[in-house]
């Protein structure tokens, strides 16, 4: 492959995701008519029409959209190849990006960075914030986490958070008005607070164990979130059961605004891990990220 080749790709990449030649061409610091001009030197040496243009957007075409799926997985490759280089100077560096829920984010990711990046600042990271089960390949991430039950098996996972245990909740006041459940069929008597999924779309079934007897229990209300913090503000406010990660209502159960009920129904389970593809070659900031986020209890 020529040089130049590269530079097209490349740039080609840029307008792409950037959606706008403008964009585009501010990132990779030349004007829109240099720009287009690579754009159609590219085209024309493939023979295909890769943008369509617009006054009001750019877009990939269908050969567009099938050169950057080839295109992508090469350039994190190269990229990565880059940041490895990192090795060679004395303090470690590169951006860093991870798929992560709110909770997560919170209670593992949170605490650990803010104590690892003052001494490390050419490190950088940027948290995605996303409850959904992302593509970390397809997406460009460096790593997700999720629950350790979760991970594909083509992974490397590493454990960053103790075990997790559910919740069953309500408030005092509901619980004044309503007989408490003492097994997970009483709660097709209550008004329950339903969880919308974000990848499948479909609704929480409540995951209840006890003495290796599981039962998945579909519930019934007048609300569904699909915000966590939403569900225990309405649970908190006395409009029926929540079933949440226990850390998530830990501040109102403790202080009494929310009592738990079912607890021998909520054994626990494998907390956290961070995951990332089993052939990266971590860099030497990636490689620290992830020896100070691993769980040693």
């Amino acid at each position: 492959m020529q040089r130049d080749e590269l530079v097209d790709l490349n740039a080609f990449m840029t307008v792409a995701e950037a959606r706008s030649f403008t964009r585009a061409a501010a990132l990779l610091g030349t004007s829109q008519s240099a720009l287009s001009y690579t754009i159609r030197r590219l085209e024309t040496r493939l023979g295909v029409r890769l943008l369509t243009r617009t006054t009001r957007r750019v877009a990939p075409t269908e050969a567009g959209e099938r050169l950057l799926r080839a295109l992508a997985p090469a350039l994190d490759d190269i990229a990565t190849g880059l940041a490895a280089l990192g090795d060679l100077r004395d303090r470690p560096s590169g951006t860093i990006r991870i798929t992560v829920s709110e909770h997560a984010a919170q209670s593992v990711l949170w605490p650990a960075l803010a104590k690892l990046l003052p001494d490390y600042p050419d490190i950088h990271v940027e948290l995605a914030i996303d409850s959904g089960l992302a593509d970390i390949v397809a997406d460009r991430f460096d790593a997700g986490v999720r629950l350790g039950d979760t991970i594909a098996r083509d992974m490397v996972a590493v454990r960053i958070g103790p075990d997790l245990s559910m919740a069953v909740v309500g408030a005092p006041a509901y619980f004044a008005r309503h007989a408490v459940p003492l097994v997970p069929q009483d709660l097709a008597d209550h008004q329950c607070i339903n969880l919308r999924l974000p990848t499948a779309g479909g609704l929480y079934a409540w995951e209840l164990e006890r003495s290796g007897r599981e039962q998945r229990v579909r519930v019934d209300g007048q609300l569904v979130f699909n915000n966590m913090p939403m569900i225990v503000r309405a649970a908190t406010a006395g409009f029926g059961l929540a079933c949440v990660l226990e850390g998530q209502a830990a501040a109102q159960i403790a202080d009494g605004s929310l009592v738990r009920v079912l607890e021998d129904w909520c054994p626990p389970f494998a907390g956290y891990h961070l995951y990332y593809p089993s052939r990266r070659q971590p860099s030497a900031a990636f490689a620290l990220l992830v020896e100070t986020l691993r769980y040693r209890g």
